[in-house]
Parts: structure tokens; C-alpha cells; sequence
């Protein structure tokens, strides 16, 4: 009983640590793609190929016939390998010109581009995320995060002071501190894989919906969390290993908006009545993918 406790409170200590270390993870800047260099012609097969061809209707016993034969073998082989590596030369050529084209377009902010590999980015992110839209050297982008009852859990391991192991239960303003820590960090972390990908981009504009599962037609239902501007000059020099989210959110973005209740700073959802840019944005979104819900037909 008491190994299974202790193994429980080591799950639920990760679980936080991983929430207060979300924004750290660091992205490598995205640099001009090189093609491979493509793998040399099989001189041993074709060698053999030659070789057996040379010597075709050429008995054992033939011996200057067979060195004749052997040496046209070595000669034919030659040339063929050279003819492969021309050929392969050219295509490492063309591939090499179809890749700094992409990385000219990835670099001047070609929207088709740029969103297709904010998507290849963004495919392994833990909270799903998409590139809406992209307008000069900036792009607009959607996180979507799950409710407070799948991210934060109900307790947390703490020592008595006696020394004994206790799992205490969250108040509610601890808990609901958790989870902004865990929405800010996953805007952090998406803006920053964002910018380290697409080195065109000077700015991201973020907003965070929340799933709040679906409606009685299986169409998925969000509320909006947050919506921030975050600049690439803004996150220069900023200590993410000794700044927490919250800090960071607070310091390095602009036209923040959030709706946080007073007693417990819960995040609440905000209303967009007064924000019809903001709506916008977020219609153009396609839930059923970024939720993964697909409805029913209509009957």
C-alpha cells in the first residue's frame, strides 16, 4: 500500500513539474535545407553485369579472347558508373534547387508555405495547434487545450510534519493557478516552435479555445481562453529557465486578453461580442480537425 502511494505521488509530482517546465522546451532556428548527397552507383554489380556480358560465347580455354573481354568489362563499367553519377548528380541538382526555392519562400513568408510547415511543426504538440493565416511576416495561429479536470490533477503529493507522505487535495485557486501556468505554457511553447521553423515571421498572433467537448449533434464546442500578440524581437534575452509562463506571458506580449475570476484567478472564457476580428479568426478555424470530432451526417 504505501509502494503504490509513493508511486502515485511520484506520477503526480512529474505531472506538475512537466506543467511548470512546458514553455522551456527550446526549438533549434530553422536553417537553409542541404540535399542529401545521393548514395554512389553499385560499381561490384555493375562490374559483375559487364563482366558476365563481355564473356558471353568465350570459352575457359580463350585466354586472350577473355583478357580482350575483360578489359572491354572494365571500360563499359567505367562508363556506366560515370553515367550514374551524372545522372545522380543532376537529380541532387534539381532536388537541391526545388529546396532553396522552398526555403526563398519559407524566408519571404509565402502563406501556402509557411503553413505547411507550421503543420509539419505542429503535428507532435501536445496541445493541438494551426496556422490560420498569414499576413506579411505575421501569422495567426490557434491552440487548442483540453479543461482544467484533464490537465490539473486533484492532488498533490506533500510531507506532513511528521515527515510522512500525504496526498493533499488542491484548493481551488492553487488548482486553477496550475492550469493557467499549463495554458501559458503551451502558447509559449507553440510560439516559439513557430518562430524557431519559420525565420520570415517577425510576429504571431495566438488565441487559446478550450474543448469543452460536444453539443447534443456531436459538433465540437470551445470557449476562447486568450488572445495575445507576441513579437520575435519581444522573446529576445528572455530567462525562460528562471521566469515562470505566467511572468512571461505577462511581460512579453501585447494586446493580451484574458478573463480571469477575481477569488481564484480561474481563466475564464471570454466574450467576444465586442471582438468581431477575433471571431473571425476563430470561424475560420476547422474544429472537427483540430478537436478530432467528426458529427454525425444530418438525416
Amino acid at each position: 500500500m504505501a509502494a503504490q502511494r509513493a508511486e502515485q505521488a511520484r506520477e503526480l509530482a512529474e505531472t506538475f513539474l512537466r506543467i511548470l517546465n512546458l514553455h522551456r522546451v527550446d526549438f533549434p532556428p530553422a536553417s537553409a535545407p542541404v540535399a542529401p548527397a545521393p548514395r554512389p552507383p553499385d560499381r561490384a554489380a555493375i562490374s559483375k553485369h559487364y563482366l558476365e556480358h563481355a564473356l558471353i560465347g568465350i570459352g575457359v580455354f580463350q585466354r586472350a579472347a577473355r583478357a580482350q573481354a575483360k578489359r572491354r568489362a572494365v571500360e563499359w563499367t567505367e562508363a556506366e558508373v560515370q553515367r550514374q553519377w551524372a545522372a545522380l548528380g543532376q537529380q541532387q541538382a534539381q532536388w537541391q534547387q526545388h529546396l532553396d526555392q522552398r526555403w526563398h519562400q519559407l524566408c519571404t513568408n509565402a502563406p501556402d508555405v509557411v503553413i505547411e510547415t507550421l503543420e509539419e511543426a505542429f503535428e507532435d504538440n501536445d496541445a493541438p495547434a494551426a496556422a490560420v493565416g498569414v499576413t506579411g511576416d505575421d501569422v495567426s495561429l490557434v491552440v487548442l487545450v483540453p479543461p482544467v479536470e484533464q490537465v490539473v490533477p486533484e492532488r498533490m503529493p506533500t510531507t506532513t510534519q511528521a515527515g510522512n507522505l500525504s496526498l493533499k487535495k488542491l484548493p481551488q485557486g492553487e488548482r486553477a493557478n496550475y492550469y493557467g501556468l499549463f495554458v501559458y505554457g503551451q502558447v509559449l511553447v507553440t510560439v516559439r516552435e513557430a518562430l524557431a521553423v519559420a525565420p520570415g515571421l517577425a510576429s504571431t498572433r495566438v488565441v487559446v479555445l478550450r474543448n469543452d467537448g460536444q453539443d447534443s449533434y456531436g459538433r465540437p464546442r470551445v470557449s476562447c481562453l486568450l488572445a495575445a500578440r507576441f513579437a520575435r524581437q519581444a522573446l529576445d534575452g528572455v530567462r525562460w529557465e528562471s521566469s515562470d509562463a505566467a511572468a512571461i506571458i505577462n511581460d512579453v506580449s501585447a494586446e493580451l486578453l484574458l478573463n480571469q475570476r477575481g477569488r481564484t484567478g480561474e481563466l475564464m472564457p471570454l466574450d467576444l461580442s465586442a471582438e468581431p476580428a477575433l471571431t473571425a479568426l476563430i470561424e475560420a478555424v476547422d474544429l472537427t480537425d483540430l478537436t478530432g470530432t467528426h458529427p454525425a451526417a444530418a438525416h
